[in-house]
């Protein structure tokens, strides 16, 4: 373990020392990563990935999403939508340059002894990042990226095209991993340690992810049907306790020189696990106790709730010190048969999916066990708790749309810190189903990060004008 956080250790300065030249100039590398073993560039990218998924722009669409209240210096501009191209320049540098550009580097020369194995995992980690820049930019750029030199100003694809672009390269990894070809890296692969068949169980869930996204439900069950089957194969970003180094991202904002800047003051996401709150969605067969208390500290005081940072052996809060992040995990991939089993197959299989994911969270599920201790209960339900005055359908919705509306909601609160949350919301926003939170300021919710200023300034194939963060992106629109 203790190399393990050495290497961490290492990777991130490297990952540090790397980004800052890329804000000098995005098509120099001064650190020239040709000249950087195989291992220490795989550490490099995978640890620029977690950057993209669990840093700021991951605390942006947090307040954006009902999970998090911006509270002092920039953070209630964030929360009230007062952001611009710069609040998203790191994240785009982290893609572009530290993800895919040095990944590049790294396939090439891996290509070079044929280690299909490492290529694979590059892919799929280059997979997750382009994922998630289509999710939460739209149409960027993809096709040209690889060629800056004849391409120096790269074309925005269309979104849908580069969700195709994502399952391609999903593809081309799952066939190298079946290919048997290739010596694992070991710990420098700081997820799995070259393990494959985690690797591939991971790509199909991605594949899954990116298909629920573009509203492809009949493909994303079929994804998630091969994807991950236990959550000891969970795509987790780890974490330790080296200050400065490998402490979870969330944890080193809230507890430490940020302290006091985000909190979930009036969150909506509290409401619904509060027990006391009007719009708690416990019943009969729900004990949301557990869990309310694992995401947040100060429960009793809806004032001064705040994301659980608490990092003790009798108490490890969602966002403790040395707790890992979900990046892909079980938890998704069964919700992903519940929404898309239920819009592809029909409601028995959207319940049978939905009762599994309640199997597992009944057995304490993916809440640390210091929480245990308090109440909780998911009990299976049954076709009756749908229908009109069933114990999950205090709206009167028909049975479908109350069932459907249960699965949306358990993704909303299960994913609660992820990006995964803002997808879901924009993805089902028009849906008489769909979970509902009240803007923090005006009448309209966001849609979309900004472009990077970075890139709208030296990139002339940026759009003009830049679509604002209240326009939808093209997938969303339809």
């Amino acid at each position: 373990m203790k190399k393990i956080f050495n290497l961490l250790f290492i990777g991130l300065l490297w990952l540090v020392s790397s980004c800052e030249s890329i804000v000098a100039d995005l098509n120099t590398d001064p650190n020239n990563p040709t000249n950087a073993s195989t291992s220490l560039m795989l550490t490099g990218i995978q640890l620029a990935n977690i950057t993209i998924h669990e840093g700021h722009t991951d605390r942006v669409a947090g307040m954006w999403s009902g999970y998090f209240t911006g509270i002092a210096r920039q953070y209630p501009d964030f929360s009230n939508y007062n952001v611009n191209g710069a609040t998203f320049d790191q994240i785009w540098q982290n893609i572009y340059a530290s993800v895919f550009k040095n990944g590049n580097v790294l396939i090439t020369k891996a290509e070079q002894i044929d280690n299909k194995l490492l290529i694979a995992i590059v892919k799929i980690t280059q997979a997750h990042a382009l994922q998630t820049a289509a999710s939460c930019w739209g149409d960027v750029p993809y096709s040209q990226i690889s060629d800056i030199d004849q391409f120096p100003n790269p074309v925005f694809d269309p979104q849908e095209e580069v969700y195709a672009s994502v399952q391609k390269l999903l593809d081309e990894a799952i066939e190298m991993l079946d290919s048997g070809i290739g010596t694992s890296p070991g710990i420098a692969d700081i997820h799995f340690g070259g393990n494959a068949a985690k690797w591939k169980e991971v790509a199909y869930t991605l594949k899954a992810r990116a298909y629920l996204e573009m509203h492809n439900y009949d493909a994303a069950y079929t994804a998630a049907s091969s994807g991950i089957t236990v959550s000891a194969n969970n795509l987790m970003a780890p974490h330790g306790i080296v200050l400065s180094g490998n402490q979870n991202l969330m944890y080193a904002f809230l507890a430490g020189g940020r302290a006091g800047d985000m909190s979930s003051k009036g969150a909506y996401i509290t409401t619904l696990l509060n027990p006391a709150d009007a719009n708690y969605r416990g019943n009969a067969k729900t004990d949301e106790n557990a869990r309310f208390n694992y995401y947040f500290v100060n429960v009793t005081d809806p004032d001064n709730i705040t994301p659980n940072t608490s990092s003790t052996v009798s108490a490890s809060g969602i966002f403790a010190q040395a707790a890992s992040f979900p990046l892909i995990t079980y938890e998704e991939n069964m919700l992903i048969l519940a929404e898309a089993g239920f819009r592809s197959k029909g409601f028995d299989t959207g319940l049978e999916k939905l009762n599994n994911y309640r199997v597992y969270l009944n057995k304490g599920g993916y809440i640390n066990g210091t929480y245990l201790t308090k109440t909780y209960k998911y009990e299976a339900y049954a076709t009756a708790d749908f229908a009109t005055g069933g114990i999950v359908n205090k709206a009167n919705l028909s049975a479908s749309d109350a069932l459907l509306k249960e699965i949306l909601v358990e993704r909303y609160v299960t994913f609660f810190g992820q990006k995964l949350g803002f997808s879901d919301l924009r993805r089902t926003r028009g849906e008489s189903a769909g979970v509902v939170i009240p803007p923090n300021n005006g009448s309209v919710l966001p849609e979309r990060f900004i472009y990077s200023q970075s890139e709208v300034n030296s990139n002339t194939s940026a759009p003009n004008p830049v679509p604002d963060i209240f326009v939808k992106t093209p997938v969303n629109s339809l």
